[in-house]
């Protein structure tokens, strides 16, 4: 299964490295469609892909961190 979501990291978090951990600790793979990061805010838009529970999982210990979580619809123009 595969979700697009667009991510907001706040300031604190723009260095840590949530990404590698979520795909390590819940067996989710991202796919990094766009990214933009400044010194205050950054975005990203993945694809993730796993198995429904996983995936769930992943969003949701994102979201604990105090990550920004919103599922993006339809294709992505590059």
């Amino acid at each position: 299964m595969k979700k697009r979501v667009r991510l907001t990291f706040p300031q604190q978090m723009i260095k840590e490295p949530v990404i590698f951990s979520m795909a390590k600790q819940y067996n989710v793979m991202p796919n990094i469609r766009r990214a933009r990061v400044t010194e205050t805010v950054g975005e990203m838009i993945l694809e993730l892909e796993g198995t429904e529970e996983d995936l769930e999982k992943g969003i949701k210990w994102l979201k604990e961190k105090g990550i920004e979580v919103e599922l993006v619809e339809g294709d992505i123009i590059e």
